[in-house]
């Protein structure tokens, strides 16, 4: 859960071209099963390793409201921690969304393992989120994916 060896994973993701952003879902709506509706503006996939198939077993969600700034201003701060927890083991995807009813922010993880995703929510990553919510509106969920 090194953020340095994060930081250079993530960038090797980059240069080997593993490392995507994804246009098509962004605006979509999105609702679990809670029903709050979230509308999506940012997805990151991360293609599994060369032969491998995509497996990922794990979902981490977090929802929060973001303190001292706009929905807007989040959306572009957001985009600062993104090398530093692409490259944490076990990484898939992500999703981030926002309700612009309730001024939440929504974030989507894929995770290898439950043991990956449940490792995130004591990483570096997650503390910096927790610093950037309002006091007391923070709500995170592991969980394993269902297979269907």
């Amino acid at each position: 859960m090194n953020p340095l060896l994060s930081f250079l994973k993530t960038h090797w993701y980059l240069l080997t071209g593993r490392l995507h952003f994804p246009k098509e879902r962004v605006g979509e709506s999105f609702a679990l099963e809670d029903f709050q509706e979230f509308t999506i503006f940012r997805q990151v996939i991360v293609d599994p390793p060369e032969g491998e198939l995509p497996k990922p077993s794990a979902l981490f969600r977090v929802r929060f409201r973001v303190a001292n700034m706009s929905p807007e201003q989040n959306k572009y701060f957001s985009i600062l921690p993104i090398p530093f927890f692409i490259g944490l083991p076990g990484f898939r995807s992500k999703l981030w969304m926002h309700d612009h009813v309730t001024g939440e922010s929504q974030g989507v993880y894929h995770w290898d393992t439950l043991e990956d995703a449940q490792n995130y929510v004591n990483s570096f990553a997650m503390k910096f989120m927790n610093r950037r919510a309002v006091a007391g509106s923070i709500f995170h969920e592991v969980r394993l994916i269902s297979e269907k």
